[in-house]
């Protein structure tokens, strides 16, 4: 063992670490709205989270990266605690792939075909197949399965590195001696926690034994404990990802780390007792790289079948941990309160955690939801302030400007969020996504502003106790109705996609703008006959502009959501064209003209 093969074996670690990375990043990125449309899908029920769990952590290749997303979407309120465990049982039986996909780098053969499965001999193809499709291909999609290709080829060269860096270590009597010490259940238990923790990834850990036991000098007895230990080390990133989280999240830290420790203490005695007594003939018998894929996928599917019918006694033993902790979390926000304090709470989530950027398809998912409820609270807010002319009152006053101040806090996080998350690799799907969340937002916060300066108006009348002509009223109730009718249609074409609604927002928008001028040019005329005073006529002027620029957001919203049908966002000449070129926006336009007629 010289100086050069330490430098091949950090260097093929390097590899190592870096392809898993790649591979990783690119599967989750390909996984895409697929991984949020199974989340959405997950219920309490344990055993549809456990193939969940394992679904996932099986397509990403990382079980560390769903255990911090757990962390994440239990500290949003997204998912409860009792919904995790399953998925982190799932989790530790999905990280086993990556065992079965390394033991490629042991075959031994002289048929041609199962030849062609080593590494070596097709990894290098992988590498320069994923390169091409990087540098050629103009599609996200495509650019992502090179990256799979050449994450792929990479790890396994790091692999192929390190199992040929270690190979003189098999003739070194003091390497001999060290795994026959590794004998010892506790020593080899520790050695796999640590080594694990250091590098915080139990795939990478158990493919560094791997890569010893392609040596001949690791046994089954020294195998079994340090696979042991290295489920208890991955949970370190849990914990890691922990700090600073609600109580809840933290639980899914603590119950992680209990899962593994349980099944670990269980499995270990069973293991020495049954081989005290038996005396088992395999554990001087050197493992390789199947027989450890083999251990590894045989203990976490051991343990989980013994777990998880134990499921809410987990749960009960995290709370007994966390009980020192205050239970308030960041979920607890908008529990029924009589303040107007209170109220405004109630309209916001939680706020949006960092840790889901490492999943940015999940992160995505959530920022459209907080969008989704913007959409909401925008329509209610304005429909609720129409009617204050009519029937003002102080609570209802209260909360329209509580809708406002949240409808600006869900602008400011999600903006800074979004910053965020452009800044990650994203699929070329959630890309779109994130552009059309970005065009709207502030358009939903600007209709709040609307609907505060309309709140200012009907306040003005109540509190002057002044009034519109019945002419006024009567012009004001049909442009009302056709407000009404746009936030309808434009809250609807956003929050189902639908491209036939959004088709039918501008058309109404021009016959609002027309009814707006109508309404106006008869003001002047009532102005002019002494039937309205100056003072209304401001009042009027204010209400009138404002529902104009309510409709003109309601245009930008459904714009974007057709926008992002055809990959681009292109507002003036999208609507230039539809105006002038479409039949179905006229046939449109004459019938809103025909129903909202002053």
């Amino acid at each position: 063992m010289t100086i050069f093969s330490l430098i091949t074996l950090i260097g093929g670690l390097a590899f190592f670490l870096y392809g898993m990375s790649v591979l990783s990043g690119g599967l989750e990125r390909i996984a895409g709205g697929r991984l949020e449309t199974a989340l959405k899908k997950l219920t309490s029920n344990r055993f549809k989270g456990l193939l969940l769990g394992a679904g996932v952590t099986a397509a990403i290749q990382s079980s560390s990266a769903v255990t911090v997303m757990l962390v994440g979407l239990v500290n949003s309120g997204i998912m409860t605690i009792s919904q995790s465990i399953g998925v982190i049982m799932g989790s530790n039986i999905g990280t086993t792939m990556t065992a079965w996909i390394l033991t490629l780098v042991g075959i031994e053969s002289d048929n041609v075909f199962m030849t062609l499965l080593k590494p070596e001999n097709f990894s290098l193809l992988f590498a320069f197949g994923g390169v091409i499709m990087i540098m050629a291909s103009k599609q996200a999609k495509r650019r992502d399965i090179g990256h799979i290709l050449v994450g792929f080829a990479v790890l396994m060269y790091g692999m192929k590195l390190m199992s040929s860096a270690v190979k003189p270590l098999a003739d070194m009597p003091a390497f001999v001696n060290l795994f026959t010490a590794f004998q010892n259940p506790i020593l080899g238990v520790l050695v796999g926690l640590l080594i694990t923790a250091i590098i915080q990834s139990s795939s990478a850990s158990v493919g560094i034994l791997q890569a010893l036991a392609l040596t001949g000098v690791v046994s089954y007895g020294a195998a079994i404990p340090i696979i042991m230990g290295q489920n208890i080390g991955t949970c370190v990133t849990a914990l890691i990802s922990s700090i600073g989280v609600s109580h809840n999240a933290k639980k899914v830290a603590v119950v992680h780390v209990a899962f593994n420790i349980i099944g670990t203490t269980i499995c270990l005695a069973a293991y020495c007792i049954v081989n005290t007594i038996f005396r088992f003939s395999f554990t001087s018998m050197p493992i390789d790289a199947v027989g450890i894929a083999l251990i590894h996928t045989s203990f976490n599917v051991i343990t989980t079948a013994m777990l998880i019918p134990f499921t809410g006694s987990l749960e009960r033993l995290a709370s007994l941990v966390m009980s020192g902790e205050s239970s308030k979390t960041t979920s607890d926000v908008g529990e029924a309160e009589s303040t107007a304090s209170a109220q405004e709470n109630k309209l916001l989530p939680a706020p949006l955690d960092m840790r889901l950027l490492a999943t940015p398809s999940v992160a995505i998912s959530e920022c459209d939801l907080r969008a989704q409820q913007m959409c909401v609270l925008a329509k209610d807010t304005l429909l609720k302030v129409c009617t204050m002319f009519e029937d003002y009152s102080d609570e209802n006053a209260i909360r329209i400007m509580n809708g406002e101040n949240a409808l600006d806090q869900y602008e400011d996080e999600l903006g800074t969020y979004l910053v965020h998350l452009s800044a990650r690799r994203l699929s070329e799907a959630d890309s779109l996504k994130v552009s059309k969340i970005l065009h709207v937002i502030g358009d939903f916060e600007r209709l709040g502003d609307h609907a505060v300066n309309l709140l200012n108006a009907a306040s003005e009348l109540h509190e002057k106790g002044l009034s519109f002509s019945g002419e006024a009223k009567k012009d004001m109730n049909t442009l009302a109705k056709a407000i009404n009718e746009i936030l309808d249609i434009t809250s609807k074409a956003y929050l189902e996609g639908n491209l036939e609604v959004a088709y039918q927002v501008e058309p109404l928008v021009e016959t609002i703008d027309r009814l707006v001028a109508l309404i106006k040019k008869h003001h002047i005329h009532r102005l002019q006959s002494g039937e309205c005073s100056i003072e209304l006529g401001f009042i009027l002027s204010d209400v009138l502009n404002n529902l104009e620029r309510v409709s003109d957001h309601c245009s930008n919203i459904a714009v974007a959501v057709i926008e992002l049908s055809n990959s681009s966002f292109d507002t003036h000449k999208f609507l230039s064209s539809l105006r002038a070129e479409s039949e179905q926006y006229k046939d449109d336009f004459d019938q809103y003209a025909l129903k909202y007629r002053v």
